[in-house]
């Protein structure tokens, strides 16, 4: 999953991104609106946590400028402010959730994870299954066929991935934006060899492989095989 920091707090921004990329997420910080509202604008993210006190542009306004370009991420506002009318202004103004300063991790987490879980749409809340591999994203626990399946924080991530798109051919530089923080280096065999382990944990021992490369194009998680 990759998301959206725009925070000017380096402190705070820190202690979020060190915490997102522990749980696999791959983070792009801004520290001022500017910034933010062209990041936003121009490359694709799972969800955004946006600090209203911003440098250059405020939250706010930064939030409005993305509703007013469709851009339809979701967004969880930090603030200080914890009132009841700066609660509603940043809801009505395009936030799909308030989360007030000082706040724990775990809380943010869980938010974040529920908003990913709706607006992907996906028939389970807090599931993902592709055949006879089932993905629990609370408990972050993996099974095939019944049979647990330990992942490290990147392959659950580069999985959930995978699984979020099934059927469908992922190329090298979706899975780099998505799963890592930064942009696929055609020099680098890092996704290739995070493909092996995966493969290694989630397809070794069983008749049916699921992960299959596409030569020169990806990859793709199969539900069905010819």
């Amino acid at each position: 999953m990759r998301l959206l920091l725009v925070e000017d707090d380096q402190k705070i921004a820190a202690f979020i991104i060190k915490g997102f990329k522990a749980e696999g997420f791959a983070v792009d910080h801004a520290a001022d609106g500017e910034e933010g509202l062209d990041l936003a604008l121009t490359e694709p993210y799972d969800a955004a946590v946006i600090d209203i006190m911003l440098p250059k542009t405020d939250g706010l306004t930064l939030i409005a400028h993305m509703r007013k370009e469709k851009v339809g991420t979701p967004v969880i506002i930090l603030s200080a402010k914890g009132s009841v009318d700066d609660r509603v202004k940043g809801l009505r103004i395009g936030g799909d959730d308030y989360l007030t300063k000082p706040f724990s991790f775990s809380e943010l987490l869980a938010r974040i994870q529920a908003l990913i879980r709706r607006s992907s749409g996906a028939s389970e809340p807090t599931q993902l299954t592709v055949a006879d591999i089932t993905m629990n994203l609370i408990t972050r626990e993996v099974l095939r066929a019944g049979q647990k399946i330990e992942l490290q924080p990147l392959e659950f991530s580069l999985l959930e991935y995978l699984m979020r798109n099934p059927g469908r051919v992922v190329s090298k530089t979706m899975i780099m934006e998505h799963v890592w923080d930064y942009y696929f280096d055609p020099g680098t065999n890092v996704v290739e060899s995070r493909i092996y382990k995966l493969r290694e944990k989630l397809d070794k021992g069983f008749p049916v492989k699921r992960i299959h490369t596409v030569r020169g194009v990806g990859y793709v998680l199969r539900e069905k095989t010819d």
